[in-house]
């Protein structure tokens, strides 16, 4: 078996191969950080996702309480967070398919910089699906804000349309941001963990 494709640089001194159990030792522990964090960053997506998912759907029903372009804003950062979302619990459930080729002993593991590099994707989809949602989450919170602020009490029972006061569009798409924030920490911390184990 080649240096490239092993996951876990050499550690034998003088530049002597080392022996196969220590590779086989090294690749096993890869193969164990691979399922556990690829299965705990997949399912805390796809749960999440799940709820995100649904919370956006009602967001989306709920179109006719839109007051402003703000919203429609918000509610466009908050599907391409949770588009960046998708590829995330595509790769976290990659990295379990990968941790079964390292636990084979008669087959050959992934090369390192394949799976560095996998994890490095992982890692940018999360911090953009992060800034992204963010940004959406933000501009909501700002237009929740200038309605609570413009608050009227007097106004409550004269008012023909519900679309200036705090309504379920402008809950829904908070949630929604706030759920998929959270699944791409998940996310990123599974695939900062991986990175931190095989890049040795």
């Amino acid at each position: 078996m080649s240096k490239e494709s092993e996951i876990t640089p050499f550690s034998g001194s003088s530049g002597s191969a080392p022996s196969s159990l220590g590779k086989s030792a090294r690749l096993k522990k890869v193969a164990t950080t691979l399922r556990w964090a690829g299965l705990a960053g997949f399912w805390g997506q796809l749960v999440l996702g799940v709820v995100s998912s649904v919370t956006l759907a009602l967001a989306i029903v709920n179109q006719s309480e839109r007051s402003s372009p703000g919203i429609g804003f918000s509610l466009f950062c908050a599907v391409c967070g949770l588009i960046c979302l998708v590829v995330g619990i595509c790769i976290a459930f990659r990295y379990s398919k990968m941790a079964s080729k390292f636990a084979k002993p008669n087959a050959a593991p992934p090369k390192k910089s394949t799976t560095i590099k996998m994890v490095q994707i992982a890692i940018i989809t999360s911090i953009v699906g992060t800034i992204i949602t963010i940004i959406g989450g933000e501009t909501i919170t700002g237009i929740v804000l200038s309605k609570t602020l413009a608050f009227d009490p007097a106004r409550v029972f004269n008012s023909r349309s519900t679309t200036e006061f705090v309504n379920s569009l402008d809950v829904f798409i908070i949630q929604a941001c706030f759920s998929i924030i959270l699944a791409h920490c998940i996310g990123l911390v599974s695939s900062l963990w991986i990175y931190s184990r095989i890049d040795k």
